[in-house]
């Protein structure tokens, strides 16, 4: 219990992050679950996973919140998340079988530029060609399975690559998040079962673990975030395009940022 704080504070910022940017969070999660689980002495042997497997088991909470509001708001596109899903599931194995493999150093850096570059397209408003639609249904699965793949092999979440494809794609950026925040849902709950399944049987997991999932800290996170998830869905429908356009751009670079500097160093 008296974790209790620190959960809950994490889990109405993640909520709220959800919500407005149509992510799922992860990136936030797991280094500050991370640092809560080595403070309560967790085997160091296992903080990683269960970082993982609880952060994932909770965006399948702040996913479904956010995106009822989305839904609300008619700004999911759901023919795309039907098409691409089953992609990027299958993008997500794909990463985690070829993540021993693959230098993950290099697509590290490949990553951090692409999402530079897509971060620079946003703030100096450079529009594509306005013939331009969304792809094929084939194309739109083959995308999927790149996302989820690269998403894996770097850990980062796929709406960071899902949102500007949609937006070069002509999706008006608020049906572009509401359309990612929908995907995540499906995704989170495939990551937490593998976690679970995984997990079960280790020894020496903490007292409160479903597998890899450790259940006190998901119960206050998700908590918070069910409530802070609609929030951050609803602001993103009444702050203005521009505005909205440049706060997703800057926390792009963010994330950019902090994946070349766990790459550099």
């Amino acid at each position: 219990m008296e974790w209790l704080a620190a959960y809950l504070l994490l889990g109405a910022c993640i909520g709220f992050l959800g919500g407005l940017f149509g992510i799922g969070g992860g990136t936030v999660l797991v280094p500050v679950l991370l640092l809560l689980f080595d403070a309560q002495h967790f085997p160091a042997d296992h903080q990683l996973h269960l970082a993982l497997g609880t952060s994932m088991a909770t965006i399948v909470f702040t996913a479904l919140a956010s995106l009822r509001k989305h839904h609300q708001h008619e700004a999911v596109e759901w023919p795309v998340v039907r098409t691409i899903t089953p992609g990027i599931l299958l993008g997500t194995a794909l990463g985690t079988l070829l993540a021993s493999s693959i230098p993950v150093h290099y697509l590290g850096l490949i990553f951090a530029l692409f999402v530079y570059f897509a971060a620079a397209q946003i703030l100096l408003d450079i529009q594509p060609p306005t013939s331009r639609r969304l792809p094929s249904n084939a194309n739109i699965r083959l995308f999927g399975i790149f996302a989820g793949s690269l998403s894996s092999l770097v850990s980062i979440g796929g709406g960071t690559v899902v949102i500007p494809f949609l937006m070069w794609s002509k999706l008006p950026i608020r049906r572009a998040i509401g359309t990612s925040a929908a995907i995540s849902f499906p995704v989170a709950i495939g990551g937490t079962l593998g976690y679970v399944l995984t997990g079960m049987g280790t020894p020496a997991l903490p007292s409160g673990s479903l597998g890899y999932v450790y259940l006190p800290a998901l119960a206050w996170t998700a908590l918070a975030s069910i409530f802070t998830a609609p929030l951050g869905a609803k602001a993103t429908h009444h702050l203005t395009i521009g505005l909205l356009r440049k706060l997703f751009a800057v926390l792009l670079l963010a994330l950019a940022t902090k994946l070349l500097l766990k790459t550099l160093i």
